[in-house]
């Protein structure tokens, strides 16, 4: 990756604690920005901000055209037609619009065509081990509210997930498989074939968590044979406040909406109401066109590099994490070391440091101006099944350079010894 492709990026130009210059290693939480989508967003305020859809008046006309084509450009950016893509607030509200979407099917709502989304007592409901809560809550309220049955993949001690546990897990009873492409707090990419092969064998819908996948490698959601995917603006160098749902046209048509109001209906009257298609049925209310034109810059931009670049830039990093970190006496990697081989990794490293608390380890780091992120991550069971509380996560993304790493992992080694843990 061009080292001047940096300068795009001017938050990474600036001095933290002690005057000391910034690494920033949290892009697995929040993506920096470049110029291009502050630009995008600041020009449609200044220029072309006006309400989508709604107006015949040449401001409205050009922020409709605006917010679809950033549509557009986003759909692009993993294979998909415009159509096939709602704009939602972030990841988080793109998985609870499909749950509370089955919800909604399992009350009645959708008539014959919202079959295919009703759960029930009986049905099964599966998830993995090793999802963000935004993908394991939601399901676990929808098998709450419907009588069905929550089950999980497991993982093994290193954090993989069992494929060979696969095929007992997705039984002829379930009727939805959530699952990440790529893990939040171990950085393992998910065989997504053969989860989607099983799933497709007992006529399961499939929805991909894409939060991890979409910013860092190439992600083609034909290819992935998945029917729903949640992806998220901000971790793809976009702005805040928004996301996207990917779905298949047909699927989209027949869910039922959850959110309810103006811009997604066809008619109304004071008894009932009949929604638009997709994706305008899922979008009532205000839209966030400008974050929507600055999600788009960010595709743009991602396109531009070109993301088999940004994967191999970041599987080089990866490797530098897991060796560098494995080298270390005292500290833990969770997850394999291992990541060229039969494992794709992205480019961050968990961490446990024997006898030091995770949030004590971030603010050494913070210290030496080093950004990373401590805690649970947003995922508990993980962590509690690999027999920890937290860790100290590095992420890096394609304006993440060597020395940032070198910065992580020089810093990480003195960590035990500042505060005199021998044992």
């Amino acid at each position: 990756m061009s080292p001047d492709l940096r300068d795009d990026f001017p938050l990474l130009a600036r001095t933290v604690r002690n005057g000391r210059s910034l690494v920033y290693l949290d892009s697995g939480a929040t993506a920096q920005k470049p110029l291009a989508v502050l630009e995008a967003e600041a020009a449609f305020y200044r220029e072309r901000n006006g309400a989508v859809a709604r107006g015949a008046h040449l401001l409205a006309e050009e922020a409709t055209e605006a917010f679809e084509s950033a549509r557009a450009d986003v759909a692009a950016l993993i294979g998909a037609a415009a159509d096939e893509v709602v704009w939602t607030s972030g990841a988080t509200a793109a998985i609870n619009l499909v749950a509370n979407g089955m919800l909604q099917a399992s009350l009645g709502a959708g008539g014959a065509e919202a079959e295919r989304f009703r759960v029930g007592p009986g049905d099964r409901i599966v998830v993995t081990e090793l999802e963000h809560h935004a993908n394991l809550i939601p399901w676990q309220q929808l098998a709450a509210r419907t009588g069905a049955e929550l089950a999980w993949i497991p993982v093994d001690d290193d954090g993989v997930l069992r494929y060979d546990e696969v095929d007992s897990v997705i039984t002829p009873e379930t009727r939805v498989v959530a699952f990440t492409h790529a893990s939040n707090v171990t950085g393992v990419v998910t065989d997504v074939e053969a989860i989607v092969r099983r799933a497709r064998e007992v006529g399961a819908i499939t929805v991909l968590d894409g939060c991890q996948s979409v910013p860092h490698l190439p992600v083609d959601v034909a290819e992935l044979g998945v029917d729903l995917m949640a992806f998220s603006g901000h971790k793809m160098l976009g702005p805040t406040g928004i996301g996207a749902l990917w779905g298949r046209k047909d699927l989209l048509d027949a869910l039922p909406p959850s959110m309810f109001g103006g811009s997604a209906i066809r008619v109304v009257t004071m008894e009932t109401t009949t929604w638009l298609e997709a994706p305008q049925r899922f979008e009532p209310g205000t839209q966030p066109v400008a974050q929507a034109v600055g999600m788009a810059a960010a595709a743009r931009y991602l396109m531009d590099v070109g993301m088999d670049e940004v994967a191999r830039h970041e599987a080089h990093l990866a490797q530098l994490l897991r060796e560098g970190v494995a080298a270390l006496p005292g500290v833990r990697l969770l997850g394999p070391v291992g990541g060229s081989g039969a494992l794709d990794v992205l480019g961050l490293a968990a961490v446990v440091v024997d006898g030091v608390h995770a949030h004590d380890v971030g603010q050494i780091l913070d210290d030496r101006g080093i950004a990373a992120r401590v805690g649970h991550h947003c995922a508990q069971p993980l962590h509690r099944r690999l027999g920890v509380t937290g860790s100290t996560r590095a992420s890096a993304h394609l304006y993440t350079t060597e020395d940032d790493v070198r910065a992580f992992l020089e810093a990480l080694a003195g960590v035990r010894e500042f505060f005199g843990v021998t044992v």
